[in-house]
């Protein structure tokens, strides 16, 4: 804002000048008080410029809210657009008439298939889009040196692209181990983000003690890992902030709110992390973590406090997160403060949204340097044959409705060759196939509690090198999966008895699609019903959101990455069978 902004600004306060807008009869969330007070908002310049009644009959334009609320526009702390499946401008489309107006978003994902050509399509493909995008420069590509991703970012690439705007600091630091051994290079990321004043995202599940002391030494300013109220309260007493996540797979608003409390409010956000299209056109985004909440108990005003100003000290966007004057006019109406359903969206004083229908205009820009990404050499079936030292085997076990694993310990049946062989235990294959450089690797596990049978699925989202995963109950199935996944240049496959059931291509990086977010939600809404009905998925897990975390090196306990099946606990690679005397 310059000087002749900001008088125009003074000046429409002051009720020298007309405001552009004035909203009439409003009852306005005041998130600094803790309360609801009655009030016309005069707007202009995207800028609120008071509460002054007196000028109402001034304005430029004038809406008439009848009494309905008017809260700031939501914020996520924290969230990876390519989960959503689509691009940012039909991400955009899909989040913001639910009351979201500003993302803070870590394009991890992208970056390591794509690199820095992935980050450069995230600044672009935002610009010019309705909702609000900041950035993170993914502090872990890869996650971890255990696996082959497309792309290694290090201080260097850092530092030539954290001085943006739009960059708030450095993505989620997964590698804590990193951090708490004060790894040189790690350290050298995180002097990056000092010396560019930035901040740095956390990521540390199940660190306690010294360890999260150690952490949190280098001013790690949020953690959206925590799923039990004494994790929030020792990263609160450590000054992190905590996020209250509710993702497709991962539900952690329940739990955490046990630990919610009047002391430690203002310490607490909530997140999305990821949220698949289908989930935000049935549930809804961050007004579903709301919603959610305040169901479970949670004074509706401080959970608004918690989507508004909260999101917004923690990052620093002090243009944001309060109805008040001086501030951007993102603003979110409705009328019932205990069901918050979204009637209207104001975006920099415009409205970008009403009952649902979003009216803005965004420019979709085309995947030029981020499409095609699929290159897999020396894949043949005989690479899917699972060979065993002994019938004793460590499993990945699914937990319910998490991304978490267990390490179990079964007895399996192998053929005559000491290969494996499905018997009656809900046992499957699982395999990640490198897909970026050609290296030809291939690792093999065991996956628990999935209730597959009957087919494979296979998808080019996995989490955090994306390259290609399969489960499968037969090989037959999960080489014609692989390869067609490999035909089309990423996405998400069905098999069943050497049939193609189902498959949605994926043309930005294998990880989105720029297609609208309704028909992506009704496609993968239908592949989610093709896999539980043909291939009996359990209930508990979502057919490819939960496939996809178990290449996941960074949440405990086992995962299965290119080069093997990997213990995050022990931070290093296991064999799949083992010698139980």
């Amino acid at each position: 804002m310059d000087k002749k902004d900001l008088k125009h600004i003074i000046d429409v306060a002051a009720g020298r000048e007309p405001a552009d807008l004035c909203l009439k009869n409003c009852r306005i969330i005041d998130v600094f008080n803790k309360e609801v007070f009655e009030s016309d908002l005069l707007i202009s310049d995207g800028t609120i410029a008071g509460y002054g009644k007196n000028s109402a009959q001034d304005a430029k334009n004038t809406i008439d809210l009848k009494g309905a609320f008017v809260a700031p526009g939501f914020i996520d702390g924290h969230v990876h657009i390519e989960s959503s499946h689509l691009s940012p401008a039909y991400f955009s489309q899909m989040i913001v008439p639910h009351g979201t107006t500003t993302v803070i978003a870590d394009p991890h994902e992208i970056c390591n298939v794509c690199g820095l050509d992935g980050f450069d399509y995230m600044l672009k493909s935002t610009e010019d889009i309705a909702l609000r995008v900041f950035l993170q420069f993914p502090s872990c590509v890869p996650a971890t040196p255990f696996e082959n991703s497309g792309a290694i970012l290090k201080a260097k690439e850092i530092s030539e692209r954290i001085d943006h705007p739009r960059v708030l600091g450095l993505g989620e630091m997964m590698n804590f181990p990193g951090v708490v051994n004060a790894d040189d290079e790690i350290l050298d990321k995180i002097m990056v983000a000092y010396n560019a004043k930035k901040i740095i995202d956390g990521h540390c599940p199940y660190l306690v003690g010294s360890q999260l002391d150690a952490y949190a030494v280098p001013g790690i300013r949020d953690e959206h890992e925590c799923t039990t109220p004494e994790d929030l309260k020792e990263r609160t007493r450590r000054g992190i902030y905590v996020m209250l996540r509710q993702g497709t797979s991962c539900h952690d608003v329940e739990n955490l709110l046990q630990g919610v409390n009047e002391k430690n409010e203002r310490f607490c956000l909530f997140c999305t992390d990821d949220r698949q299209a289908a989930s935000l056109l049935n549930e809804g985004h961050i007004d579903n973590n709301i919603r959610l909440a305040v169901r479970k108990g949670l004074d509706p005003i401080t959970a608004i406090c918690m989507s508004t100003i909260n999101a917004a000290t923690c990052f620093g966007l002090n243009d944001r997160g309060a109805v008040v004057p001086g501030r951007r006019a993102d603003l979110v109406i409705f009328d019932d403060l205990n069901d918050i359903r979204i009637q209207k969206v104001f975006i920099d004083g415009k409205q970008v949204a009403e009952q649902g229908k979003y009216l803005a205009k965004d420019r979709h820009i085309k995947p030029v340097n981020v499409s095609g990404r699929m290159n897999v050499k020396d894949f043949s079936f005989s690479r899917l044959n699972l060979k065993l030292d002994s019938n004793n085997v460590r499993t990945i076990k699914l937990v319910p409705y998490s991304v978490v694993t267990d390490e179990r310990k079964a007895i399996v049946k192998t053929d005559s060759n000491g290969s494996w062989i499905k018997d009656e235990q809900d046992i499957v294959k699982i395999a990640v196939i490198e897909r970026h450089h050609g290296k030809g690797t291939v690792g093999l596990g065991l996956l628990e509690g999935f209730g597959l049978t009957n087919g494979a699925l296979a998808t080019s989202v996995a989490h955090d090198s994306h390259n290609i995963i399969v489960a499968g109950d037969n090989d037959n199935d999960m080489f014609i999966a692989a390869n067609k996944l490999i035909e089309i240049g990423g996405g998400m496959v069905i098999v069943s008895e050497g049939k193609v059931l189902d498959s949605l291509q994926h043309e930005i990086a294998g990880l989105m699609t720029d297609k609208p977010g309704e028909e992506v939600a009704d496609r993968i809404k239908e592949m989610d019903t093709l896999a539980r009905q043909k291939l009996h998925i359990k209930e508990y897990a979502d057919p490819f959101m939960t496939l996809c975390f178990m290449a996941l090196p960074v949440i405990p306990e086992l995962k299965i990455t290119d080069t093997g099946l990997f213990d995050v606990t022990r931070v290093k690679h296991v064999p799949v069978s083992y010698n139980c005397l």
